[in-house]
């Protein structure tokens, strides 16, 4: 295994090069969403703070689009439904 700053950097570089949100990058680490986003919200910040700024524009990104992401998936689970019936 690596050490924690290795683990926050790995993190930050993944969501940074893919633009996954937490819950990916916590499948991916094999940690818990919880962990990821402390590593990126407050411990990225003492390693570096360039990383850091990328990653908040990229969370950002994520809360602005997330209503649209649960309406069409809400738009498709009953899509599915009515095909089933």
């Amino acid at each position: 295994m690596f050490d924690k700053k290795e683990r926050i950097l790995k993190e930050a570089n993944y969501i940074i090069t893919t633009r996954n949100t937490i819950r990916e990058a916590a499948e991916k680490f094999k940690v818990s969403k919880s962990t990821i986003h402390k590593d990126l919200q407050e411990r990225l910040s003492s390693i570096n703070q360039n990383l850091q700024k990328e990653i908040n524009k990229i969370m950002q990104e994520h809360i602005s689009t997330r209503h649209q992401k649960g309406g069409k998936s809400t738009k498709e689970k009953y899509a599915n439904m009515k095909n089933k019936v």
